[in-house]
């Protein structure tokens, strides 16, 4: 597999490899720290047919992070605190991840974003923790300010994959968009992070209408311009995205970092054989996607539901500038689907990137050099909205 053992952490185990990735990902933006990772990793190595082991070294490893925190806090190094509520929060996050729904996962999830806050309002005072009127509710958002910014600016609303949240897309995506003097509004969106650990709020095929909520609050702020709001999703949110800038016109343009499997439901009926099979060959544990469709004890009915998910006679519809960003050795979504979304594609103004080895970065979304990907974006952007 490209990128050795960086990628493949724990080979012939690809769920457990994918996840540890996904945090190793974080650690250009002071999230995660390697030496920690690898700590962990190592103790894993020896402890991967333990259903509880997962969680056991991750979640420790995170309770010690918050205890040394809390001492900081209390003696009133908030800057220390900050850094190591950061990386608690993210490790309790990743430690929740193949717990199974219930009492237990629910409150790991409200430590990690507990210890995620804290760590982020210390050490990014642009900040801010806001809620999208939505539907009766809100849906639980983080605003980032381009610090310097004058008047109105571009924005960016970032809708998360399946297995990522606000507080991690705030930084590898909202730390570039604002050095480039736009703010950003990282959303939980139903099925995602915080609406669906501690709110409930399920995945909807339909996203163009938490879509619309989320420019209609960030579009009314005074910080931003209403003209050059721009939506992006990643991963599972590559399929939010189209299907949001394909309803709500008006956003000024649509990113897609990476594009979803086109047949939805036939993509979950190989997971399903897979774990059938093999459950450490696929990215995601067996209760995963259910889970984020509200059908936790029924996995034919979340099948059913995923039919909905289709792009089909929807992409055609996007007529604003529309991106594409794919991996060429993309394991989870197969580089044919950004192809196929790139020639459904209705816009004049559409563009497909692939990436390679060569470029950086290799994995599904980028999650083994982000960088590469969000900076290609954010060239794009400039180029079609300023």
């Amino acid at each position: 597999m490209p990128g050795g053992r960086w990628i493949e952490q724990f080979p012939g185990n690809f769920v457990w490899s994918n996840a540890a990735l996904v945090t190793k990902g974080m650690a250009p933006y002071g999230a995660v720290a390697l030496g920690e990772i690898d700590e962990v990793c190592a103790r894993l190595e020896s402890r991967q047919s333990e259903p509880d082991a997962w969680r056991e070294e991750w979640c420790a490893l995170a309770s010690r992070l918050e205890k040394v925190a809390d001492k900081a806090a209390a003696e009133g190094r908030q800057f220390t605190a900050g850094n190591y509520y950061l990386r608690a929060g993210m490790y309790y996050f990743t430690g929740e991840r193949f717990v199974v729904p219930g009492a237990q996962k629910r409150e790991i999830g409200r430590k990690s974003l507990q210890c995620q806050h804290a760590g982020l309002a210390r050490r990014f005072p642009n900040i801010e923790r806001v809620e999208v009127p939505y539907e009766g509710t809100t849906l639980p958002a983080l605003f980032m300010q381009a610090p310097g910014a004058q008047g109105r600016v571009p924005a960016v609303v970032v809708f998360n994959g399946m297995d990522n949240c606000k507080e991690m897309s705030v930084l590898f995506n909202g730390l570039e968009f604002a050095a480039r003097g736009w703010h950003t509004l990282a959303i939980d969106g139903p099925g995602q992070g915080e609406s669906l650990r501690l709110r409930n709020l399920h995945a909807r095929h339909d996203y163009e209408v938490p879509g619309t909520a989320a420019y209609n609050y960030v579009a009314a702020r005074p910080e931003v311009d209403p003209q050059k709001v721009v939506v992006m999703g990643y991963s599972f949110g590559g399929y939010y995205a189209a299907r949001i800038a394909a309803f709500e016109r008006r956003y000024a343009a649509g990113v897609a970092f990476a594009a979803l499997h086109w047949d939805l439901a036939g993509w979950q009926r190989e997971i399903k054989r897979k774990h059938a099979t093999d459950p450490k060959n696929t990215a995601q544990s067996a209760f995963h996607f259910r889970w984020v469709m509200g059908c936790i004890d029924d996995a034919d009915a979340a099948i059913r539901k995923a039919e909905k998910f289709s792009l089909a006679g929807v992409a055609e519809k996007i007529t604003c500038p529309f991106l594409i960003v794919h991996a060429q050795d993309d394991k989870v979504v197969p580089v044919a689907s950004a192809h196929q979304l790139y020639a459904a594609v209705g816009s004049q103004r559409k563009a497909l990137k692939i990436l390679t080895a060569e470029d950086g970065g290799t994995y599904h979304a980028q999650a083994d050099n982000r960088q590469v990907g969000v900076d290609y974006i954010a060239d794009w952007i400039t180029a079609n909205i300023q």
